[in-house]
């Protein structure tokens, strides 16, 4: 008897860092959630070749799952231009979001990158990921800088904009009509997208 419990004191010892490095990992193991307020998406279109308008999402979701697998989603009756009609024609003639709700970013990246940064640590990440908009779906490659601010709350940041083509999505119409509804010359097809995002620990 004493044996056996000099054998289970013995594997109580040996388990416990091994307990303690898995609660102390508990945020990269539960995933991470977006905190809308403390996040944003912004892009750029750009009308009668040089006047750039920045535009805005007001409802965003996205979550960073325990294998790194990222998703961002933007509610595209959400958009906002500052102008209420602008708003109502992007929804109806460029988005269509009555057969169209969102936008969505996916990319993969590596978990250990996130659980193993240490709060004030910034770190530079390039992710293979994809833009689903419109009912088609383009690659894109995702520059990012990471920031830990806490051992619960992550900040992401692009470093280099994505540059969405409008043609590739299926808009090329929708960017025509907004053009030919305001007068203008020409609206750009390429559009800059920039965004920052805040990410806090699941329990």
């Amino acid at each position: 008897m004493l044996q056996l419990y000099r054998r289970a004191s013995t594997r109580a010892v040996l388990m416990a860092p091994a307990l303690a490095l898995a609660l102390a990992a508990g945020p990269a193991i539960a995933g991470w959630t977006m905190d809308p307020a403390r996040s944003h998406l912004s892009f750029v279109s750009i009308k009668a070749k040089d006047v750039g308008e920045v535009n805005t999402f007001k409802e965003m979701t996205g979550a960073i799952t325990d294998d790194g697998q990222v998703t961002v989603s933007m509610f595209l009756d959400s958009v906002e231009t500052l102008i209420p009609i602008r708003n109502e024609r992007m929804r109806e003639f460029l988005f269509e979001t009555t057969n169209y709700k969102d936008a969505t970013l996916t990319a993969k990246v590596e978990p250990a990158i996130i659980a193993e940064m240490q709060p004030g640590q910034i770190q530079q990440i390039t992710a293979e990921g994809n833009l689903s908009l419109h009912g088609e779906t383009q690659p894109m490659i995702i520059s990012m800088q990471a920031a830990k601010l806490d051992d619960g709350t992550v900040m992401v940041a692009s470093t280099k904009p994505l540059i969405v083509d409008a043609a590739k999505f299926g808009l090329s119409d929708g960017v025509e009509k907004l053009r030919e509804i305001a007068g203008l010359a020409s609206i750009s097809h390429a559009v800059p997208v920039t965004f920052l995002m805040t990410f806090v620990a699941g329990e």
